[in-house]
């Protein structure tokens, strides 16, 4: 039986973002928060969809607090947008859940010219995360919560072609890199942000059957119909694999797991190249370069540990 997260914890008076959450694991982690009490910011790419979700969430939870916003991963520029009217009109923001991605498409870029899997499922979280950090801090105790994978553990990050350019293109090789990329941003978020009372968490969400396999006709072929039949007779519904998302986010007493990867709403450790700090820095640093960030994120002046 999958695990189920049991905190009855409150969220009245938060606010939360959840990217990607007008459908899948993303829809039913807003569910539940937004029945906790949560004002939710649905921040999706498709208006009219996220519109619906909003209106079904608002149904099943009597929450009418639902917000819908524009943000496409793809784009660093809308990024940019959405975090700035999210720092302009809201006073606080309590938990950023980085839940949308893509997984192995065919080969594509994203607007700035990134293989698209990196783009969305590391660049834009990570460049999301920064534009909206002085608000979580000024919000703590907030957290970030970021969906990885557990074929992180097929991933490696090659500095020498951290885009996916010069190599051949393999559709699960290089989602497992961008999913190995967001275990090393939580680590390396988690060692910039102590004493600010912000933590991130990574986790896997278990194999589901969603839209997110689209694309494995197409970059698989054959063995697709094998993923897809043990995804559907095996896997997690979309209830069950929200609850690790939702067990991070709202989980008392997780503040001394900053940094880590869950699985089945539990610490667990990620593979051993997962867990290499040099390299998460290192990764931190060249990702900072691509996105264009220059502002660095650390505890405020004067702050102490929470």
């Amino acid at each position: 039986m999958p695990s189920m997260c049991r905190s009855k914890a409150r969220l009245d008076g938060k606010t939360v973002i959840i990217t990607g959450a007008n459908q899948g694991i993303g829809f039913e982690t807003a569910k539940d928060l937004a029945g906790r009490g949560a004002k939710i910011i649905l921040a999706c790419r498709d208006l009219t969809r996220a519109q619906k979700a909003a209106d079904g969430i608002k149904e099943k939870t009597k929450n009418e607090n639902i917000i819908v916003h524009q943000l496409n991963l793809a784009s660093l520029a809308s990024v940019s947008s959405f975090a700035q009217k999210i720092n302009e009109t809201e006073e606080q923001l309590n938990i950023l859940i980085n839940n949308a991605g893509v997984m192995a498409p065919p080969k594509s870029n994203t607007e700035d010219g990134f293989e698209l899997q990196f783009g969305v499922n590391h660049l834009g979280p990570f460049l999301l995360t920064n534009l909206l950090m002085d608000l979580l801090k000024k919000s703590a105790p907030s957290r970030v919560v970021s969906v990885s994978s557990s074929l992180h553990k097929e991933g490696r990050v090659d500095f020498d072609d951290l885009p996916w350019e010069k190599r051949e293109y393999v559709p699960f090789d290089a989602y497992g890199d961008s999913k190995i990329a967001t275990i090393f941003f939580t680590r390396e978020l988690a060692r910039k942000l102590e004493g600010t009372g912000v933590t991130t968490y990574s986790l896997h969400p278990g194999v589901i059957k969603t839209d997110l396999y689209q694309h494995l006709g197409t970059s698989m072929g054959w063995k697709s119909g094998i993923i897809n039949t043990f995804a559907k007779w095996f896997g997690k519904n979309l209830v069950q694999g929200a609850q690790t998302t939702i067990h991070c986010a709202v989980t008392e007493g997780l503040e001394e797991k900053s940094g880590q990867y869950f699985s089945d709403c539990a610490p667990k450790q990620p593979n051993s190249r997962a867990r290499d700090d040099d390299v998460a820095r290192r990764l931190w640093e060249v990702s900072e370069k691509l996105v264009g960030l220059s502002q660095q994120i650390g505890p405020a002046e004067g702050s102490s540990e929470a």
